[in-house]
C-alpha cells in the first residue's frame, strides 16, 4: 500500500494535467474560430480587432474557462472585400494546484483561426 498509493496520485494527477491540456486546447480553438468569425463580418480593421478581443474573451468565459493571462492578436493586413482575417488566441493554463507532479506556474495554449471577409461586402 505504502508503495502503490504515491504512484496512484502521481497518475492521477497526470490525467488531470492531460485532460486540462486538452480542454484548454478545445476551448481556445473555440474561442479563435468564434474570434475570427465575428472580426470578419465588421466594417473595418479597427472595428474587427475590437470584436475579436469581446468574441474571444466571451468565448472563453462562456465555457467557464478562466486564463491566468490571455492573449487575442488580430492580423488584418489582408482586412478588405475578399481578403481575410487570422486571430490568434494564448492563454495561459494554471498548473500550480497539480503540485503532485512538480509542475508549477502556467502553460501557453494557442490557436489560430483565419475567416475569409465576403467579396462583396462594402467596405467603409
Amino acid at each position: 500500500m505504502v508503495i502503490v498509493t504515491p504512484i496512484a496520485l502521481a497518475l492521477l494527477c497526470l490525467v488531470a494535467l492531460v485532460g486540462r491540456t486538452t480542454s484548454a486546447r478545445d476551448t481556445v480553438n473555440n474561442a479563435a474560430r468564434t474570434a475570427a468569425r465575428s472580426a470578419s463580418f465588421e466594417r473595418n480593421p479597427t472595428a474587427a480587432t475590437g470584436a475579436a478581443t469581446h468574441a474571444a474573451t466571451d468565448a472563453l468565459n462562456a465555457h467557464g474557462f478562466h486564463c491566468a493571462g490571455q492573449t487575442v492578436t488580430a492580423d488584418i493586413s489582408s482586412y478588405g472585400p475578399g481578403g481575410q482575417v487570422a486571430v490568434t488566441v494564448t492563454c495561459q493554463v494554471k498548473l500550480s494546484d497539480l503540485g503532485l507532479l512538480g509542475l508549477g506556474g502556467t502553460r501557453d495554449v494557442s490557436a489560430t483561426a483565419v475567416e475569409i471577409i465576403d467579396r462583396y461586402k462594402a467596405a467603409t
